[in-house]
């Protein structure tokens, strides 16, 4: 295979061969520590504008299976592994990595000490960077250090759909939802219906009363990607939303709400991505093991009164999730719907539901 590098703005160069397609692709350099899930981090939209280095050593080896993909296409710019696998080895399997990333057009590069590459994101903080197969590496650092700087990018408004639709049909009986999109994953979806929602799904620049026009039972906003500084827009809306109906809010959708209700937010020297992050409920003292892709937080200085920490990170103690004394509402700042894991979790959505009334019944 062909020689790569991968070249961070800091002056950082790490040789490697290509994976994927040929060429150049850049972004913000950040790091996932889960073991397994590399599709569904692949197309999960919370990493648009990002390369993402996995840490696992081996990734490829259960192949392709197009039925786990969050989203319809690959989202991180760029792709960085330590190794291959030299063959996948799934039931499920409908092809390879490498043609996976090619046939999208997607650039990485494998044969990468990726410990080596965490370790200096842990050091400096992310960072932008670039892939490439047809630089020298002095002109692929002065490309990056021309390019802008990932955090005054609206990544939501790449990735949010373009259109209101219709996750599942409504049938007798089941809740509605509101989703608003700011990078959803599939599986959120998949998880509401299976408990007996029908799920209607807004862009990213609905208003509150597009939301409630559809009269839901329930209001999520979803995941996504970038600076929650940027979406004044979405967080004025949501001011509107709290109160009118329950609601959720996964990741992004929980730093929004927290800026509607008066916290800040600030970014992470390295954020939080992976499966293997202990969160403590405040409420209860009970700790659970959770999926995390985020690189921002909530700041909770000038968090308005009516509201309370509910969920604090064990590591670092990070907000981890809000709700609120007086109206049916909970924020997440990990991934309850993670896939494939873990699935500790997956038990807020059943509390999600639980706080809608029953449903109105539809027009």
């Amino acid at each position: 295979m062909a020689e790569a590098l991968l070249v961070l703005a800091d002056g950082g160069v790490f040789p490697g061969v290509s994976l994927g397609a040929r060429g150049r692709t850049d972004g913000e350099v950040v790091f996932n520590t889960s073991m397994t899930g590399y599709q569904e981090m692949l197309t999960d939209p919370s990493y648009a504008g990002q390369i993402l280095t996995l840490t696992y050593p081996m990734i490829g080896n259960y192949g392709i299976d197009l039925a786990v993909e969050e989203s319809n296409r690959i989202q991180p710019r760029g792709l960085v592994i330590r190794e291959l696998a030299p063959y996948a080895s799934h039931i499920r399997s409908t092809g390879g990595l490498h043609e996976y990333l090619a046939e999208r057009g997607v650039v990485g590069i494998a044969e990468v000490d990726t410990r080596a590459v965490t370790r200096r994101i842990r050091q400096h903080g992310v960072m932008l960077g670039t892939i490439t197969t047809d630089e020298t590496a002095a002109a692929a650092l002065a490309r990056v250090r021309a390019l802008p700087v990932y955090d005054d990018v609206n990544w939501v408004a790449s990735v949010t759909t373009d259109h209101e639709y219709d996750w599942n049909n409504a049938g007798e009986g089941m809740k509605r939802v509101a989703l608003l999109d700011g990078g959803v994953k599939r599986n959120i979806m998949r998880s509401l219906a299976a408990r007996g929602c029908a799920i209607r799904v807004f862009p990213a620049t609905s208003t509150a009363n597009d939301l409630l026009a559809a009269r839901p039972d329930g209001i999520v906003l979803s995941p996504g990607p970038g600076d929650p500084r940027l979406l004044e827009f979405m967080v004025k809306e949501t001011r509107q939303l709290i109160g009118k109906a329950p609601m959720l809010g996964i990741c992004l959708g929980h730093q929004v709400v927290a800026k509607a209700l008066g916290a800040g937010t600030f970014k992470l020297p390295f954020g939080h991505r992976g499966g293997n992050h202990p969160v403590q409920d405040t409420r209860t003292g009970t700790v659970t093991v959770t999926a995390q892709n985020h690189g921002y937080a909530v700041d909770p200085d000038g968090l308005d009164a009516s509201a309370l920490v509910s969920h604090i990170n064990l590591n670092d103690n990070t907000v981890e999730g809000l709700a609120m004394k007086t109206e049916p509402l909970l924020t997440i700042q990990f991934h309850s719907e993670a896939c494939p894991g873990p699935l500790d979790s997956m038990a807020l959505f059943d509390q999600f539901c639980a706080m809608m009334a029953p449903t109105n019944g539809g027009d």
